[in-house]
C-alpha cells in the first residue's frame, strides 16, 4: 500500500519515488519504469564524517519523507528542479524503516541511483540559478544568522552571513524567473518585534557568464540501463564547482534516441496479473474471450496477448510484436450470458408511467442475434439486432400486477434466454380498517382492510395490535386476530404499494361478555343522512345522550351503519370495576338491559336532530311474518319448500286413495342447538298489536312420540290427514326457524 508518492524528477519521465507499508513497517522505493519494477533505495556508502556505513539491503535502506511543503515559503522534505536534471535534494533517515529521529539531509547528483549525506540536522534547501547553485538554512525554532552555498552539487559548502543580528526565520523566498540568483529571507528578530525583510544577493558570487567548457553532458540510466522508458538520454548541464551565471538564454539540450523493446518495457495488461516467472497470467476474475463479446462477425478486433507497452515509453522492435495485441477475427458465437434489468435498476413500476428496459449480453454476435422481448402483458417485440435496442426498450404497463418480463436472443448458433419479475403497482390513495366495535376476549376477531383503488397491485399490509413493537406482516387484506387483555385495544394497518405508505387506526372494546340490540329510527332521520364516518361519529354520540341517565357512560357504546335506512347497534357493556364472579355479573347487565329496552320500546328515547326534525328511536322488531327476500338463493329455497309440500301432500293422498300397505316407517328426529340462545319476543309500539310466540307451535319431537304411539295402540295405517297434517305442521316450524333467521330481528342472545 502507498503512503506518499512522489514523481522522483522533475522533467524527467518514469522516474516515481513511494513510500509503501510492508509488514507495519514503511519504506521508500524507487522505479525508472512508472510503477513496473520497484526497488529499495541504497543508502549512502559513508557518512559526513568519512566513515562506512554498514547497511544492506535488503534489511537497510535509505528512507526519505515525501511530503511537498504547503509553505510556499518553505523548501519542503524533498524537492528538484527540471533545469538542473538528476538532482535530488530529500530529508531521511538510513534504517529498516521511515524514522523521525537521527534525521538528515541526502543528495542524489544521478537520478536517485546513489545518494550522499549533506547534512545531519534538517535543513531547507533551494535552487539558485536555474539549480547551478545551492542554498541550505537550518530549519530551527532558535534565531539564526548564517545561510550555506554550494556550486558543486552539495559536496563542499560555504557559510555566509546574511545579517549581523540573530533572525527568527520564517521563510524565505528565491526571486523567479532571470533574477534566480536574489533570495528574499524573513522573520523578527524578536518575539515582541515587527517582521523583518532581508534581500541576499549572490550576484557577486558566480562572476562571470558560463561558457562552452562549463557545461558537461550526463546520461539517464537505471543502475548502470542507459535505456530508461524505452529511450537513451544525454542531458547538458554544469560542471560541479564552476561558478559561472547560466543567464536569461539558458536552454536545457536533450539528445533522444529510441531503444530496443525488452521485456521491462512492457506490463501486465487490464485483467492480468504478473507471477514469479515474471509472466502475465488471467486474473481469477477476468475472461480473455470477453474481449470479444461486441464483436461481430465478419469484423476484427485486438486480442490481448496479456502484455501491453509502458504507457509514455518510446521503445521500438525488439519484443514489441511479440508483446504487443494481435488483431483477429471476430468469431461467431451463440448468445450466452443475457441479462434484463430497468434502467434505474428498481423492480417496482407504476402504473401509466415508462417502463425502460436494458437487455445485456455477456457473448455473442450482437449483429446477427435477433432479440425478443416479452413484457409479459400480452404484447411483445423482436428486433433484427441489438442496435435499436441499446438505449433500451420503452413500455408503459396498463394495469397493476406481477409481470414475468422475456427475453429471448437467437442466432444461427444457439439462443438464450432471461426473465425479470417487474411489479407494476397502482398509487395506494385511502385505506380503510373494517372491524367490530366489540369483540370477546379470547376469541378470534376477523379484521380487513380495504384499499382504494382495489387494483393497486401487490400490497404489503403491516398489522400492529395493541402496544406490540413488531408488526405481522400479511400479503392478504385480512387477517384473524385473538385479543387477551380487556379494555379498549388500537388496531392499526399500514399498506405500502410501490413508494407509498398509508394507515388507519380503529380501537376495538374488548370484553369477557355483553349484550347487543339493533336499533331502527323514524323516517325523517334518512332524509339528513349525508352516509358519511363523521356524521355516523356525531350521530351516535348524540343517540348515547339521549339513553336513559343513570347507567355509567363507560357500559354503552353506538355505532351507526353506514348505508340506508339509517340503523345503529347498541353495546351494552359490563361495569369495568366489577370484581363479582361472572354470573351475578351478567344479571347486573341484565338488569340494565330491561332498562335501556323499556325506555326504547316505551318511544322514550329520541333526540332533536334540528330544530323541527324530533327523530325516535326504536328497537328492530322481529316477525314471524312469510319470509321475503329478494335474494336468489333465498327465493329458491322458498320454491323448493312449496314444491315438497305439494309433493307430499299428492303422496300421501295418494297411498291412502289406493290403500297401498307400507311395511313399515322408521322415524328419527334429532334436533341439536349449537348454541343456547335466549329468544325475546318482539315488542311491538301499540300494546293492542296481536303477539306470536313460538310456543304455539307443537315440538317436532312431540309430534313424532303421537304418531308412534297411534301405531302401537292401533296398529293401523295412520289416515291421509294425519299424516299431512303431521308434515304441514314440521314445515311449518322450520319455515318459522328459517324466517326468524334470515329477517333482522333482536339480538338479545348473551354472547360468550
Amino acid at each position: 500500500m502507498h503512503i506518499d508518492r512522489y514523481e522522483g524528477q522533475a522533467g524527467i519521465k518514469g522516474i516515481f519515488l513511494a513510500n509503501r507499508k510492508i509488514d507495519d513497517q514503511i519504506k521508500t522505493f524507487i522505479t525508472y519504469n512508472k510503477g513496473r519494477d520497484w526497488r529499495l533505495l541504497q543508502a549512502p556508502d559513508t557518512d559526513l564524517r568519512g566513515d562506512p556505513v554498514l547497511c544492506q539491503l535488503p534489511f537497510c535502506s535509505l528512507h526519505l519523507r515525501l511530503q511537498l511543503s504547503e509553505n510556499p515559503y518553505t523548501s519542503g522534505s524533498i524537492s528538484s528542479k527540471e533545469t538542473a536534471p538528476g538532482l535530488l535534494v530529500a530529508t531521511g533517515n538510513i534504517g529498516s524503516e521511515l524514522s523521525y529521529t537521527d534525521v538528515g539531509v541526502f543528495i542524489s547528483s544521478d537520478g536517485g541511483n546513489s545518494w550522499r549525506q549533506i547534512f545531519e540536522e534538517e535543513y531547507n534547501v533551494w535552487f539558485l540559478d536555474w539549480g547551478g547553485a545551492l542554498v541550505a538554512m537550518k530549519h530551527t525554532s532558535v534565531p539564526i544568522r548564517h545561510m550555506w552555498l554550494s556550486f558543486d552539487e552539495g559536496r563542499s559548502w560555504t557559510k555566509y552571513s546574511f545579517t549581523s543580528t540573530p533572525l527568527f526565520v520564517d521563510g524565505s523566498l528565491v526571486d523567479p524567473g532571470i533574477e534566480t540568483q536574489i533570495m528574499t529571507v524573513f522573520g523578527h528578530f524578536s518575539l515582541r518585534s515587527e517582521w523583518q525583510l532581508v534581500k541576499v544577493d549572490y550576484k557577486s558570487l558566480f562572476g562571470r557568464r558560463c561558457s562552452k567548457d562549463d557545461y558537461q553532458t550526463w546520461h539517464l540510466h537505471n543502475q548502470g540501463e542507459p535505456c530508461v522508458m524505452g529511450e537513451r538520454k544525454i542531458y547538458k548541464k554544469r560542471k560541479p564547482g564552476a561558478q559561472c551565471s547560466l543567464g536569461r538564454d539558458y536552454s536545457q539540450t536533450v539528445v533522444s534516441e529510441p531503444c530496443v523493446c525488452g521485456q521491462g518495457d512492457f506490463e501486465c495488461d487490464y485483467g492480468y496479473e504478473r507471477h514469479s516467472n515474471n509472466q502475465c497470467i488471467p486474473a481469477f476474475w477476468f475472461s480473455p474471450s470477453s474481449l470479444s463479446k461486441d464483436c461481430n462477425i465478419g469484423q476484427n478486433y485486438w486480442n490481448s496477448t496479456g502484455y501491453r507497452r509502458i504507457v509514455s515509453n518510446n521503445c521500438t522492435d525488439g519484443l514489441r510484436d511479440k508483446y504487443m495485441a494481435k488483431m483477429e477475427k471476430c468469431p461467431g458465437k451463440a448468445p450466452r450470458g443475457l441479462h434484463i434489468l430497468t434502467s434505474d435498476g428498481k423492480l417496482v413500476m407504476e402504473q401509466g408511467h415508462n417502463a425502460t428496459f436494458v437487455i445485456l449480453m455477456e457473448e455473442g454476435d450482437l449483429q446477427r442475434t435477433n432479440i425478443q422481448l416479452d413484457f409479459g402483458d400480452g404484447i411483445a417485440v423482436s428486433y433484427a439486432n441489438f442496435s435499436p435496442v441499446e438505449d433500451g426498450i420503452r413500455h408503459v404497463y396498463r394495469s397493476a400486477g406481477i409481470f414475468q418480463v422475456t427475453a429471448y436472443a437467437e442466432n444461427s448458433l444457439g439462443s438464450d434466454t432471461a426473465v425479470l419479475f417487474l411489479h407494476v403497482v397502482c398509487p395506494v390513495e385511502h385505506v380503510h380498517l373494517s372491524v367490530p366495535f366489540v369483540a370477546i376476549r379470547n376469541k378470534d376477531v376477523n379484521i380487513t382492510a380495504v384499499v382504494w383503488p382495489s387494483q393497486a397491485g401487490t400490497l404489503t399490509y403491516f398489522w400492529w395490535f395493541g402496544n406490540s413493537t413488531k408488526p405481522l406482516i400479511t400479503l392478504e387484506s385480512s387477517i384473524s386476530y385473538m385479543f387477551t387483555v380487556e379494555g379498549m385495544n388500537t388496531v392499526t394497518v399500514q399498506v405500502a404499494g410501490g413508494n407509498t405508505l398509508i394507515q388507519d387506526s380503529k380501537e376495538i372494546a374488548v370484553h369477557e361478555y355483553f349484550q347487543s340490540q339493533l336499533l331502527s329510527f323514524s323516517p325523517n332521520l334518512d332524509y339528513h343522512n349525508p352516509d358519511i364516518p363523521e356524521w355516523r361519529q356525531d350521530i351516535g354520540k348524540v343517540i348515547k345522550r339521549a339513553l336513559v341517565t343513570g347507567i355509567p357512560d363507560e357500559q354503552i357504546l353506538v355505532a351507526v351503519f353506514p348505508g340506508l335506512p339509517t340503523s345503529a347497534e347498541l353495546f351494552i357493556l359490563p361495569h369495568k370495576n366489577t370484581t363479582e364472579r361472572r354470573k351475578s355479573s351478567e344479571a347486573d347487565l341484565e338488569q340494565v338491559v330491561e332498562i335501556l329496552f323499556n325506555a326504547l320500546n316505551q318511544n322514550l328515547v329520541q333526540f332533536e336532530l334540528k330544530p323541527g326534525v324530533e327523530v325516535v328511536v326504536y328497537v328492530t322488531q322481529l316477525t314471524l311474518a312469510p319470509l321475503v327476500d329478494s335474494s336468489s338463493s333465498h327465493s329458491s329455497s322458498a320454491m323448493l319448500m312449496l314444491l315438497s309440500v305439494v309433493f307430499v301432500g299428492l303422496a300421501v293422498f295418494l297411498i291412502y286413495k289406493f290403500k297401498r300397505k307400507i311395511p313399515w316407517i322408521n322415524i328419527y328426529a334429532q334436533v341439536q342447538h349449537d348454541k343456547e340462545q335466549e329468544m325475546i319476543g318482539s315488542v311491538s309500539q301499540s300494546e293492542n298489536a296481536p303477539k306470536i310466540t313460538l310456543s304455539e307451535f307443537t315440538d317436532p319431537e312431540e309430534l313424532m312420540d303421537k304418531e308412534l304411539d297411534t301405531r302401537v295402540m292401533g296398529e293401523r295405517q295412520p289416515s291421509a290427514e294425519f299424516c299431512f297434517t303431521t308434515w304441514v305442521r314440521m314445515l311449518v316450524f322450520w319455515v318459522s326457524g328459517e324466517a326468524m333467521t334470515l329477517i333482522p330481528g333482536t339480538s338479545r342472545a348473551l354472547r360468550h
